[in-house]
């Protein structure tokens, strides 16, 4: 037959599905035994396994086998009961405490059973506690009234040798009294197979006595059924036995007591014959007899046909019975119990095929009775009997989930064997690989009783864990729920290794809610058992929870710090997550030859700095050398790629926290991590090549260093205040003292004060401003280490009174402030800025001006000669004066003139180049980098609308539309200018009348005519002249009396004007023929007193620039002559010379052709009249019509009723050739021969333009202006 030992399920069988034999020794027998540190039954049991007892056996059937393995569970009558149901729970109990303590030692390791799974044959993580707790669940439902395996098969009625008459003993033994109640209540058979043993402790003496006693015994109960057993051989009781095998027991035994300690090996070796012989001899041999017997009387009562059909015919009746049979229906002596005996026998002996026989048989009769408690009991048996003849999987599962739903059906009675057949049942499907079945049932036994269910449903999570493929998120929400209930149940470690084996499960997956509470919890219970480091190693993982509520957030922040308080000591967290580093922000700012005057000038990219300083930094062209190429040449190789810094000047570190919580948190003292050792010093400018190296191998300094004379470096200490979700972006300084090398390594901070966080920098994490200039940095570069070389000299600078927001146009002077704290003194001062349009170098010899008085016609300022002008110098670079040396404590100061050009948020760029007065250093010159916000709001909106005037050349109406965008402001306008000497502008009518009010509110809108006249100077005019012209290019256009004009040709308005003409230059101005405008207002005094705009009188300078005076028609004309003529028309006609002058405003050459008609071309005279006649004379006083400012011919203004009577005299087409911008005349005659007043455009002028673009008309025709000749008789 197969090994019925080569599954756990067969060996649990095998174990636990075996003969039991009754013992019931005299007091005496258990004081010899207890000699030993045992009882009797403990004595005898390690010698009831056989592992190859080799006995044939002969049960039904003729053909006989023999039985290898074989196994006698022994029990004293008193234990022959059904437990009691108190004591099992507190047994169980006891077995879960006694293994999570035997696991106390491994509570600190992080197991992971999901990422031994693929190498692992046996589930080797498996606690193998679970194979106890199991044994005493089976354990719990033995000696039920419906099984027989539980049965005693046989009696040991053991007597010492010492007791009085033991003959009498040996009868009062198998007393009812000391009889399980079983037994008694008729429930098994009370006619078991007695043996009588008689021991004799060879401490008392000899064995002659015990011999004597024997021979009376066998005299008395026979022969075959007596046996004598000696033990306790050993003279001085120190037999120390290897292996012992009592070790079970030591746990029970008293301490320092050596169990078998009198058993000699002639002790052990008589004690294993005895029970070999007992069952061999004895025990197997009789239930062979008892199979054989009860077989028959089975055959011959319920086997065959006709003793089926009576079973059935006599059962029928039965049907109405009620469910809950009494167990007095089935005695012993009932056909039923006798065939449950005969089938558990034959189990017992391995004869499978006579137990699945009688099962089925008996099944069927408990079914038909309703015995459902007996009927799942068999069912059960069935189930194992299919299993252990590897026959129908099938059928043996079905037999088990039959008998398991049954005995849950039955109620309270039926959970215990329900709970047993479940673990068979899960097994049986562990064998076949049934693993997610296998957690199934274990969650279906799992109960109601939490401790129970805690350890059924870990057992469930390793079977998700073992299916294929494995089931993760099953195995880890199980061990949360097993470890839930074991936390209630007070069983804190198994609770710990449960979650903490989840965590395997929750690592680096989204769930992040379930992972926080594993980790709380860990960190809570290991807290209580006192682990507190590896309690906060837990909690560590939950203080960065940004997901959680806040409601949650606090509760783990509160338990958190309770716990680290309860530790008692500093913890130093690498990486912690409270508040979270944000690395990407990291950000270090280290000068060299770049100084900063502000945080914000850092952010400007290098590209910006370098486009400014490029005119001012030497070149490898302009000079031989610069600090950089100095330095590549006197360091040794491999410092060549450093980065630099200066001892005594700040290396900032930008780097940004972020508090994840919904919480305030307190962060205190953020500082920076460095190491400072002394390296190769930088050798003077003027040594030579060679360097002497003086290295201190081992010798640095590390961590914060106090802020002392000897101190190697400085560091700056942040408190910051985090709000919930909160980032914030710290700036941290240190500050070498000395020569040598500085590293970067990381940044701390204090959560609390037992509570130390850093965060340890690499190389690759920076964003650095520095090895971005002329050279590139190599790959090799540590960018975090910086070779810090001697002081040297830094200015710092500053714009005073540089407003943030301001109103566009807005004209204020300021002054740049230079100071240097260093002894060195600096020179050779340059400076650029990026936007002269906003800002212009005032004259550095004259600091204190009265602006804007210092602006005003007609008074001498000593700026105006001395400022400079920047139509004349250089846009590029400004050079402080020769002599300037900037000293320690000597502040330098420069004259600024600002103008908010344009509105929008505005960066102003400054840098200043300057060099170091002192040789003995590689670094010759440095540069400030100055960078400025300005807010710049709109104020006005000028416009300007040219259009030539028709009735003279050269001249111009002009309209000026100006409207106030501010919001609540109120501007003054002062005067209107034209920049230059060549044009003039006047008021058309009076600006009182225009502008009565004086102020232009917020939203208001002006619009004013001037008129514009061209008074264009020739080279050779004289300065007086220039000026005199020039006394009509301002307009006032103030409110009062007081017209107080600015000269708009002093700086620092002429300046800024340059820059608006470079900035309002566009390519598509092809016509020099423009005039430039600046208006000139002033914002009331006291309307910025409640916002960050000064409060004294403010200047705004508006400018249009290149306002075309070109119209779309290029040729201008204009017909002049007498208007009245006196004539007597008695001597002759009248002949009218005029005079018509042509002016081409293209830059083209123009042909010009003028057609005169008698009369008014495609006109017919009034009344059909033609030829000469008379017409009414109208009023002299004529007004004349508008020009057509789109340049089309206007037609005739006035509709005369008839042809006048008039001719042009001469040629009828003139033709003339005009250069570009040039002007000349024609004559033209008029002959009339009556009075009256005559029309005189009966003319068409046709121009055509050589060599024009294509954007402009080459040609046109234009229909003469109106000229009215009126003739009067002389008298």
């Amino acid at each position: 037959m197969a090994d019925p030992a080569y599954s756990a399920l067969r060996k649990m069988l095998v174990d636990e599905i075996t003969p039991v034999v009754m013992v019931l020794p005299t007091p005496l027998v258990e004081e010899r035994c207890q000699k030993n540190g045992l009882s009797f039954v403990q004595m005898l049991s390690p010698f009831c396994v056989f592992n190859n007892i080799d006995v044939p056996v002969r049960t039904a059937s003729d053909q006989p086998y023999r039985l290898q393995k074989f196994k006698l569970r022994m029990f004293y009558a008193s234990d022959v009961r059904q437990p009691n149901v108190e004591v099992t729970k507190e047994r169980l109990k006891q077995v879960i405490t006694d293994a999570g303590n035997n696991e106390d030692s491994d509570f600190n390791l992080d197991l992971s059973p999901v990422e031994t799974i693929p190498t692992s044959s046996q589930p080797e993580f498996v606690p193998t506690w679970f194979q106890f707790f199991n044994k005493e669940l089976v354990c719990s439902v033995s000696f039920s009234d419906h099984e027989a395996f539980d049965h005693p098969v046989a009696c040991l009625l053991v007597v010492s040798s010492n007791d009085e008459d033991p003959i009498k003993k040996f009868v009062d033994l198998f007393n009812t009294n000391q009889l399980p109640p079983l037994l008694n209540d008729g429930a098994m058979d009370p006619k078991i197979p007695k043996y009588f043993i008689l021991v004799h402790d060879n401490q008392d003496g000899s064995s002659e006595r015990a011999t004597k006693l024997l021979a009376e015994m066998r005299n008395t109960f026979g022969s075959n059924e007596c046996r004598l057993l000696c033990f306790n051989s050993s003279e001085d009781g120190l037999v120390d036995h290897q292996p012992n095998p009592w070790d079970p027991y030591a746990s029970v035994a008293s301490p320092g007591q050596h169990l078998g300690r009198l058993l000699n090996k002639d002790d052990i070796d008589e004690l294993k014959d005895f029970v070999r012989d007992l069952s061999s001899k004895d025990i197997i041999p009789n239930m062979e007899q008892r199979i054989r017997v009860l077989n028959q009387q089975v055959s011959a009562t319920r086997k065959g046909f006709r003793n089926q059909i009576k079973n059935l015919w006599w059962r029928k009746g039965k049907d109405d019975t009620p469910e809950n049979q009494s167990v007095n229906m089935y005695t012993f002596s009932s056909i039923e119990s006798q065939i449950r005996v005969l089938g558990d026998y034959a189990f017992m002996l391995r004869d499978y095929e006579l137990a699945l026989s009688n099962y089925r048989l008996l099944s069927t009769d408990y079914k038909l009775d309703k015995a459902w408690k007996r009927y799942a009991g068999v069912q059960e048996m069935m189930g194992l009997t299919y299993f252990m003849l590897n026959q129908s999987k099938k059928d043996a599962e079905y037999c088990m989930e039959n008998a398991f739903s049954t005995y849950l059906r039955i109620g309270t009675s039926g959970k215990g064997n329900a709970t047993r057949c479940g673990l068979w049942w899960v097994e049986m499907l562990k064998a076949s690989g049934q693993y997610k079945e296998a957690a199934g049932v274990y969650f279906r036994i799992s109960g109601e009783e939490p401790l129970h269910s805690a350890v059924m449903l870990e057992q469930a999570s390793y079977c998700y864990l073992l299916a294929k493929p494995p089931m993760l998120r099953k195995y880890g929400f199980h061990l949360i729920l097993s470890g839930d209930l074991y936390q209630k149940c007070d069983q804190i470690k198994h609770a710990i290794r449960a979650y903490r084996n989840a965590l395997s499960v929750f690592k680096g997956t989204t769930w992040s809610r379930i992972r926080d509470h594993v980790h709380f919890h860990i960190g809570k219970w290991y807290a209580f058992l006192g682990k507190f480091d590896v309690a906060m190693k837990h909690m560590l993982e939950i203080v960065a929870c940004s997901h959680q509520s806040k409601q949650m957030q606090e509760l783990f922040m509160k338990d958190f710090f309770q716990i680290l308080q309860r530790t008692g000591k500093p913890y130093k967290i690498s990486r912690l997550q409270l508040p979270i580093v944000i690395i990407s922000s990291l950000n270090i700012v280290s000068e060299d030859h770049r100084t900063y005057g502000s945080s914000a000038a850092v952010s400007v990219k290098e590209s910006v700095w370098q486009s400014l300083e490029e005119e001012m930094v030497p070149s490898f062209t302009n000079a031989k050398t610069t600090w950089l190429d100095v330095q590549s040449k006197l360091l040794p190789n491999k410092l060549k790629q450093s980065n630099v810094c200066v001892a005594g000047e700040a290396l900032k570190v930008e780097i940004a926290f972020k508090n994840p919580l919904q919480l305030y948190i307190p962060i205190s003292n953020v500082t920076l991590m460095c190491e400072h050792s002394p390296s190769e010093t930088l050798p003077d400018a003027n040594s030579s090549s060679s360097v002497n190296q003086s290295v201190e191998d081992g010798k640095v300094a590390t961590g914060r260093e106090l802020n002392s004379g000897t101190s190697l470096f400085t560091l700056s200490e942040v408190d910051i205040m985090l709000a919930g979700g909160e980032t914030t972006v710290v700036q941290l300084t240190v500050i070498p003292r000395k020569e040598g090398r500085l590293k970067v390594t990381g940044v701390s901070w204090k959560l609390s004060d037992l509570m130390v966080g850093f965060y340890t920098f690499e190389s690759d994490m920076v964003k650095k401003r520095i090895s971005k200039g002329r050279r590139k940095a190599k790959q090799h570069t540590d960018k975090l280490e910086f070779l810090v070389i001697k002081s040297l000299p830094r200015l710092e600078g500053f714009i005073n009174n540089l407003p943030s927001t301001v109103y566009a146009g807005n004209l204020q002077h300021l002054s740049l402030e230079l100071r240097n704290s260093s002894e060195i003194p600096v020179k050779n001062l340059k400076m650029k800025i990026s936007h002269p349009r906003f800002l212009n170098i005032g004259n550095p010899e004259v600091l204190d001006v009265n602006f804007p008085a210092c602006l005003e016609k007609g008074k001498t300022s000593a700026h105006k000669d001395a400022d400079l002008d920047t139509t004349k110098q250089s846009e590029t670079v400004f050079r402080f004066p020769e002599d300037t040396v900037i000293h320690k404590e000597t502040p330098f100061f420069l004259p600024l003139w600002f103008r908010a050009a344009t509105p929008g948020n505005v960066s102003l760029y400054l840098t200043v180049y300057y060099e170091i007065d002192d040789k003995s250093t590689a670094m010759r010159y440095r540069t400030l980098r100055t960078h400025h916000m300005l807010e710049v709001l709109p104020s006005l909106d000028l416009s300007f609308y040219i259009n030539p005037c028709p009735t003279r050349l050269q001249e111009y109406i002009v309209r000026m539309d100006v409207i106030n965008r501010t919001g609540s402001r109120s501007l003054k306008l002062h005067q209107l200018s034209s920049v230059g000497n060549e044009w003039q502008i006047s008021l058309i009518e009076s600006i009182n009348d225009i502008f009565p009010l004086g102020n232009l509110v917020a939203g208001q809108a002006l619009s004013c005519f001037l008129k514009l006249k061209n008074v264009k100077i020739t080279e050779t005019a004289t300065e007086e002249t220039s000026t005199a012209r020039g006394d009509g290019t301002d307009v006032w256009l103030g409110y009062g009396s007081s017209e107080t004009i600015f000269d708009t040709r002093r700086s620092p308005l002429v300046n800024f004007h340059h820059y608006e003409r470079v900035h309002q230059k566009t390519s598509h101005q092809e016509h020099l023929n423009t005039v430039d405008f600046m208006l000139i207002s002033q914002m009331e005094e006291g309307e910025n007193s409640s916002s960050e705009l000064p409060t004294t009188p403010q200047i705004f300078s508006h400018h249009a620039c290149h306002c075309s005076v070109s119209t779309k028609r290029p040729i201008w004309w204009l017909l002049d002559g007498p208007r009245i003529v006196h004539y007597n028309f008695s001597d002759s006609f009248c002949e009218t010379k005029l005079k018509m002058t042509l002016h081409n405003s293209s830059g083209f050459v123009a042909s010009v052709r003028v057609n005169t008609f008698d009369s008014p071309p495609g006109s017919a005279p009034s009344g059909s009249k033609l030829g000469w006649h008379d017409m009414s004379s109208p009023p002299i006083d004529i007004r004349v019509p508008a020009p057509d400012i789109s340049g089309s011919s206007t037609g005739k203004a006035v509709s005369l009723e008839s042809v006048p009577p008039f001719i042009w005299s001469g040629s009828s087409t003139t033709r003339v050739k005009l250069e570009p911008n040039s002007t000349t005349e024609i004559s033209l005659l008029v002959t009339t021969f009556a009075p009256g007043t005559y029309d005189l455009s009966n003319y068409t002028l046709h121009w055509n333009l050589e060599e024009s673009s294509n954007g402009r008309e080459r040609e046109g025709t234009c229909q003469g202006h109106p000229f009215y000749l009126t003739i009067l008789q002389k008298e």
